[in-house]
Formats: structure tokens, sequence, C-alpha cells
């Protein structure tokens, strides 16, 4: 069976998930909670040592998780 992505609540979103967002992959290495010292904001970040991405959201928004079948 072959991994399927499913849109998940960005609070189910864990260290480790590989994500889709806007066409871009990336696999998840941290989340800051309280982004920029807002409870409603979360920051899903990947720190590669070729690149470093990071995407700031609603807590109560939705993101594309991998996820096994």
């Amino acid at each position: 069976m072959a991994d399927q992505w499913e849109t998940v609540a960005m609070t189910d979103v864990a260290a480790g998930d590989r994500v889709r967002y806007r066409d871009h992959e990336f696999t998840i290495a941290r989340i800051d909670e309280n982004f920029l010292g807002r409870e409603a904001m979360v920051c899903l970040i990947e720190d590669e040592p070729t690149r470093w991405r990071a995407y700031p959201g609603p807590r109560d928004g939705q993101i594309e998780v991998l996820r096994p079948s």
C-alpha cells in the first residue's frame, strides 16, 4: 500500500512528519509554538544541512501530511 496525503489540523503535525504546502514538500524538524509571541500561531520548521524552510500558520489551520495507508 502506498502512503497518501491527508489534510490534518496544524495541531496534529509532529516532528518527523512529511508535509506539503503550496506544492512544496518538507519534513518537520521542530514546531515553534506561540510563533512571534502569538498564541494563535505556530511555525513548522524544516532544518536540513542544505536548506531551511519555515511555514508559519494559524494554530487552527490545516495542512497536508503524508500518512501511511
